[in-house]
């Protein structure tokens, strides 16, 4: 969860305890005027979000791995990054190029002309649009893409219960869609329009000039965005304004999804350390989880690896003795009989049948009725974290 001056983080560790804190935005939009200058901002903003958001799913992830003795390093993080941005640049802008001018070459056989210039930009343009659509269509139908975009709607459904004062419990935040207008799905949705409108100034020069110029106007596509998006905040629920940003909405259709209670736990518990940070408090009577404080994945995958190790040597050292005991048996003599069984005389009375003379005594079931589900175990009220 961001704030204005710190953002405050809940990761579900791998034995399910919760792992939270918090840190300060060093933003070069609190230290330079010239950053937060219109269409400067928007470049700015664009670059922190994607620094962050990945060192932290990357830290997430090594919290993960370090449940099973794995632990990434920094160049794993830096590698993740650069290999994202790569792949977003070459299949959203560069591809659809390639894939328009092809495809109108195949065609035609001429994409120099006024109507072939024509073509391959609403081509290009319908090209960006499926494969982004597709591309968030494909990938949620991955199991880990999928609590990604559970927790993204847990994120959401968390910040509407604040916006409307509300504690923020999990029976209010159910309330709440899944969908938010300030999502950065809503950002992605507004880029891919501006692009097919401002690459259309580079329709007609050659290949090379097309690809270079595509990537050096991405920080202007962004910018324009981010000043779109500000501008239209207040006037979203005004005629061209509602449908500029409609298609956001429709997109957070696939991108975010309905959580599990302990989803939203975490997104209450990333609240309170962001409200806590930027030195607010909840609304009275918020859950506040238990928490601890995020380990580094190092020392928790070490941890992790001695524990496994353990569990091993323990379940070899079991697996020993049930081997021993069945070898002791097996060279037991096959001929010896009971003495206890001959000397028994023959009118003893069964056991099991003097239990079936005994009343039944009337035992309390222990166990739950069927479809109770124990309380689960809440936190004290919200008093700033």
């Amino acid at each position: 969860m961001r704030g204005k001056n710190a953002i405050g983080v809940a990761v579900r560790g791998p034995d399910g305890q919760i792992f939270a804190g918090q840190e300060p935005l060093n933003s070069v939009l609190h230290r330079n005027r010239f950053a937060r200058a219109p269409f400067f901002r928007g470049v700015v903003v664009l670059y922190e979000t994607l620094v962050i958001g990945t060192k932290w799913l990357m830290r997430s992830g090594s919290l993960a791995a370090a449940g099973e003795g794995v632990a990434f390093g920094g160049g794993a993080i830096a590698l993740t990054m650069l290999f994202t941005i790569g792949l977003a640049v070459g299949l959203f802008v560069l591809m659809p190029l390639l894939v328009a001018q092809g495809g109108v070459s195949l065609i035609f056989g001429d994409v120099d002309s006024g109507f072939g210039t024509f073509l391959v930009h609403i081509l290009e343009g319908l090209v960006r649009v499926v494969l982004f659509v597709g591309y968030l269509a494909l990938v949620s139908r991955s199991a880990e893409i999928g609590r990604v975009f559970q927790y993204h709607g847990a994120e959401h459904m968390t910040i509407h219960a604040l916006e409307h004062d509300l504690p923020l419990t999990v029976d209010n935040i159910r309330k709440y869609p899944t969908a938010h207008p300030r999502c950065g799905t809503e950002f992605l949705v507004i880029f891919i329009i501006v692009s097919i409108l401002l690459f259309s100034l580079l329709a007609g020069v050659d290949l090379w000039v097309a690809i270079l110029g595509r990537i050096l106007l991405i920080p202007v596509i962004a910018a324009v965005s981010y000043e779109l998006l500000k501008f239209g905040a207040a006037r979203r629920e005004q005629g061209f304004w509602k449908w500029l940003f409609m298609p956001g909405i429709w997109i957070q259709k696939i991108t975010t999804k309905q959580p599990d209670d302990s989803m939203i736990e975490i997104a209450i518990c990333a609240m309170q350390e962001g409200l806590a940070a930027n030195g607010e408090t909840a609304p009275a009577g918020s859950l506040d989880p238990v928490r601890e404080p995020i380990p580094e994945a190092e020392e928790l995958a070490k941890e992790m690896e001695a524990r496994l190790e353990a569990e091993e040597a323990e379940k070899e050292a079991a697996e020993g003795a049930t081997d021993a005991t069945a070898t002791a048996a097996d060279s037991a003599p096959a001929d010896v009989t009971s003495t206890a069984a001959d000397s028994a005389p023959a009118d003893v009375t069964s056991t099991a049948d003097a239990t079936d003379e005994a009343p039944a005594a009337d035992t309390p079931s222990t166990e739950p009725e069927s479809g109770e589900v124990p309380a689960p175990r809440a936190g004290g009220a919200a008093e700033g974290a």
